[in-house]
Parts: C-alpha cells; structure tokens; sequence
C-alpha cells in the first residue's frame, strides 16, 4: 500500500515541566520542549529545517493561554534556519501539525520538522478569567446561536451526547466513570501528572459536583501550563536514531457530515467516525492489531465515542465495553491514556497522547510501562468540528 505517511517516523520527544501557574512563560515552555525532543532523537537545532504547531500560536497568555507562541517568534528564539513552517488552526484537531509535518518530510520539503503543541491555560485562566464566551459583548458564528441558551463551553456542547446514549442504549455514570477511575491510577504511576497521589473511587466520582449534566466534575480535563514537542523525520535517517522508531503507519483526516459540535446528523455516531475510517483504508493493520490507546479525553464523553468509531465495540456498546474498567485498564485488551490522560495527568491538548503513545512503543514507560509490550498505538485528538486520528507502530514497518 503506498502510504505517504509512512516515509516518516516520530525519532524524538520532548515536554517542559506540567503544573498549575508555575511561572513560567510560554516561551520558555516551549524552549524547553523543543530543545528537549531535538536532543532526544539525536540531533542539534542545526539539523532542524521545519516546525509546525496547533494552532497559529500567538494568542498569549492573555487571551487565555490556549494558542502558544507562533512559529516565527519560536524560530527566532531558537536561531532556527527553516525550510518550512506551518501553524493551523484548521484541519483533523491538534494532529492536523503532525499531518502537516508529515506531508512537508514525505514530500521533501523538509528532513526533520520539529512539531509542538504549548498551553498556558491554567495561568490564563487566573490573568483573564476563564476563556469562553460570556464576556464578550459581541458573539458571532455559531456561539451566537449557543450562548444565549447557557452553553458557554465544550463541556455544555458534548454532554447531550453522554445523554444521548444513557437514554438510547443504557450507558450509565458508573460505565462511563471507569474511563475517569482508569485514568487516575495510571496517573499514580507518571512523574508529570497532576494528579499523582491522589485516589479518587467510584462514589467520589458519583458524588463530584455535576459541570453539564451527566458529566461532573473528574469528567472534565485539568488545565496546566505546559509544552510538548516532537520530531518528525524521514525515514533514511531511521538507523542513526538513538531510540526505537516510532513509525507513522497511517493518518485519519476525513471530515464528513457536518463539523459541529451540536448538529451533527446521526447521534449514535460521532464526527471522530469519518477519520477512524479513512485511517483504518489506509493501512493493513486492524482495531485487533491495537494495543494501546491513547484518546482524546477533553471530557470523558468524547473518549467513549473514539473507542466506538474506531472499531473496538460496535455503536451503542461502549458502556458494556468499559463496565468495570478491565478492558481498559493496564492488563487488559485496550490499555487506555496510561500516563493518566488529560483527566488526571492535565489538560496538555491533546499532545500528551503523542507523548506517551511514543513513550510506550519504545518501551521507555519505567513504573508505568505497560506489561505487555505495545506494537502498534492509536491516538486521537479533537472533538466537534474538527477530529483527526494516528496509528503509530514500534519500529519501521
């Protein structure tokens, strides 16, 4: 099969410290990121001829710390010498910079392009308020149509989906809490996340303050400060990497039906299904082949629908799937988000999943790596408008 995709291979990986308001700036976290994955795989800023990052960046601190610095603020920081740049804030979710990268490495624009990913959510959040909606005195697009009726935030967005499916086809709080449970004791496990220590049980979960009915509070990610980077390179440079290669097997970017969090058409489905089928066309492998997952948990809800559009149970059957969390849990078929996710590791957008998908097919997980080997990993970003998907593999396939 001639897949463009695999002439890449993720060869380093880098994240700044995670906390709460630590003082430092973007900028900073992002340095560190970068020079962190560029050392990890071998090679000087030097060898770097392209970076890409989710979104634009240059949204700052004060707008809420969500965008992270630009590409061009972050090359002239590091005297970077590029080939190519990219800074979407359109496309498959926050995977759409690695689609990117991919692209620009597998059409020979570029060799090793330096992906990255920085938030600042949690110091924004105590500069300017919580980022949404309701301060604003002028509301366009389709918040206009949203915010009136109280839905202020994704959270108010994805829980009628959660409803949906509690009425439809009998998933339950205790169900869908497993994907909370799961996450917190592999946090335990993981130096970076946030909530490292700190137990949480199925009554606390069912007793948590409820954010957008069903979904209550240890539904939701925690915002942090942080940056994550990556390197993605060609190929032929595989046998001078110092680490397992991470190869990228096959991208899922389709975008079919309508991109909305609200109006999508079919809600036994989900808008994740359209790139979980376009990746799946484009490889040989199959949801059998996975073991280990790495999904998309901005709330948990969303994490429920990857695992049915990807093939790992049938529409309507994932409260069955994770009933008592052992089939997502460290020894079972589908060990999911095991650095604690975005639930309990912190709210890194998406990128930590890049992070520990790669940790766990080198095998470089110490306390948290999986008892079984991990050949083959998925990870998904994104939810709503914009969704996107990745199968990565350990070693060049």
């Amino acid at each position: 099969m001639n897949v463009g995709e695999r002439n890449c291979y993720i060869s380093g990986i880098g994240m700044s410290p995670v906390a709460r308001r630590q003082g430092l700036s973007e900028m900073d976290l992002t340095v560190r990121s970068i020079t962190a994955a560029v050392a990890d795989a071998g090679l000087t800023l030097d060898d770097v001829d392209g970076l890409a990052t989710y979104p634009a960046g240059g949204m700052g601190t004060a707008a809420g710390g969500f965008g992270g610095p630009a590409p061009g603020a972050v090359q002239d920081a590091l005297g970077l010498e590029l080939s190519w740049y990219s800074g979407s804030t359109d496309g498959a979710a926050q995977i759409q910079a690695l689609v990117n990268a991919c692209m620009a490495v597998a059409t020979g624009l570029a060799r090793h392009v330096v992906v990255f990913r920085t938030v600042t959510e949690s110091t924004g959040s105590a500069a300017s308020g919580p980022r949404g909606m309701a301060g604003l005195r002028v509301i366009g697009g389709d918040m206009q149509y949203l915010v009136p009726f109280g839905a202020l935030s994704a959270a108010c967005f994805v829980a009628p989906l959660a409803m949906y499916r509690m009425h439809r086809y009998g998933l339950t709080r205790e169900q869908l809490g497993q994907i909370a449970l799961v996450s917190r004791e592999n946090a335990h496990l993981t130096p970076y996340a946030l909530m490292r220590g700190r137990p949480l049980t199925m009554d606390d979960y069912l007793c948590a303050r409820m954010i957008s009915s069903p979904l209550c509070l240890f539904d939701c990610d925690i915002p942090v400060d942080a940056s994550t980077a990556l390197v993605v390179s060609h190929v032929d440079t595989a046998p001078d990497c110092p680490n397992v290669p991470v190869h990228v097997n096959a991208l899922g970017t389709a975008s079919r039906g309508r991109p909305s969090w609200d109006q999508w058409e079919d809600l036994s489905t989900s808008t994740g299904l359209g790139p979980a089928r376009h990746m799946w066309s484009r490889t040989d492998l199959k949801p059998s082949d996975v073991n280990s997952g790495h999904l998309y948990d901005g709330f948990s809800i969303i994490t429920a629908l990857w695992i049915e559009a990807l093939g790992f149970c049938g529409t309507g059957e994932v409260g069955g799937f994770l009933e008592g969390g052992t089939r997502i849990a460290r020894t079972g078929e589908l060990p999911l988000n095991t650095n604690g996710g975005q639930l309990s590791g912190g709210r890194l957008h998406g990128f930590s999943h890049l992070h520990e998908a790669v940790v766990q097919l080198r095998g470089q997980g110490g306390e948290r790596q999986l008892p079984r080997q991990p050949e083959v990993s998925v990870v998904t970003n994104g939810a709503g408008t914009t969704v996107g998907c990745v199968l990565l593999t350990r070693g060049i396939r």
